[in-house]
């Protein structure tokens, strides 16, 4: 098979979840409704921390991150199908296509950072409570998420540029419903050898290197929280990181579990579908694990309602439930 330049290549054909099209308008009121739920209840976190001075902390602050975040994650896929299925259209131009893999590096990897951040945070919180203010000041807060930022740039542009070097093949079908950029890479006609090369690097660099940090520190935290005396007290102490320990669970078991299902089975559909657990129904539980499981969002929530006045100041890190 003849392998077309690169300057050639138009356009890559989005296969998606099914080929049925009594399937379709079912996949996208599903679709559809996880978007707006997500956009919704992140921006719902974000408004709510901005505007409440109570939860003008670090650890709020990396919360508004992490669901800006979300929502730009879920923004660089979601959406594209949507107009897909609506437009009875599978077709991604190749700018596009390189385009939706660049943010959707991007916004994996500043998921993958900030989450390992917050895990600093409650480390820093339950482990050395009283340094904890003098540390986490709002400089270091601001470098932590600038540094995450960069990081996940370079990176980005690290992946993204390997593959514009790229020759592909007449057969330019992607079995997903976004530019993943593994399927992308097993399209091409030339060699991948150096695209293999720097995707392990990257998948070291965005899972092992963070997963590691979130490891150490929770296991420093679980070792004080056992020398903790009173179970009132370690209760108290681990429920200021449950709901982070929580999204960080979900978040690295549905990712870890696509690509080592992935590896284990050749059908292309099962690993689009399996995708969406990390890709969509992540993003859409965050808001709603940290407003249901914390107390400060919660009474910010109801403030912002009217259906409750703020008491007193809210002591930093201890009143999550």
């Amino acid at each position: 098979m003849e392998p077309r330049n690169l300057t050639a290549i138009s356009e890559f054909l989005l296969l998606g979840f099914s080929e049925e099209p009594a399937f379709q308008p079912l996949i996208f009121g599903l679709f559809l409704s996880m978007y707006l739920i997500t956009v919704f209840g992140n921006l719902l976190i974000i408004l709510t921390v901005s505007s409440d001075s109570h939860l003008h902390t670090p650890m709020y602050f990396f919360l508004a991150n992490l669901s800006f975040v979300d929502i730009c994650f879920t923004s660089t896929t979601v959406p594209k199908m949507l107009v897909n299925i609506q437009t009875q259209s599978k077709v991604i131009t190749y700018e596009d296509c390189i385009t939706q893999m660049y943010f959707f590096l991007l916004f994996a990897g500043l998921d993958n950072y900030i989450l390992t951040v917050m895990a600093y945070d409650r480390f820093l919180a339950i482990c050395h409570p009283l340094h904890y203010m003098v540390i986490m000041n709002p400089r270091l807060c601001g470098l932590l998420v600038l540094v995450s930022w960069i990081m996940s740039v370079l990176h980005s542009l690290l992946q993204t540029s390997v593959v514009l070097r790229l020759s592909f093949c007449t057969d330019l079908e992607i079995p997903h419903f976004f530019c993943e950029i593994k399927q992308v890479v097993q399209l091409a006609c030339s060699d991948t050898f150096l695209n293999d090369i720097v995707m392990y690097f990257g998948a070291g660099l965005l899972g092992g290197g963070p997963l590691a940090g979130i490891l150490y520190s929770y296991s420093k935290i679980v070792s004080s929280i056992c020398g903790i005396s009173s179970t009132q007290g370690k209760y108290k102490a681990f429920s200021t990181c449950a709901s982070h320990l929580s999204v960080v669970s979900l978040f690295y078991c549905t990712s870890l579990g696509v690509y080592l299902s992935s590896a284990a089975t050749q059908s292309s559909h099962s690993g689009a579908t399996a995708s969406v657990m990390y890709t969509v129904v992540t993003p859409m539980l965050n808001p709603f694990i940290y407003s249901l499981r914390n107390r400060d969002i919660k009474r910010a929530l109801k403030k912002s309602f009217g259906k409750e006045t703020m008491k007193g100041p809210i002591a930093l890190g201890n009143n999550l439930t």
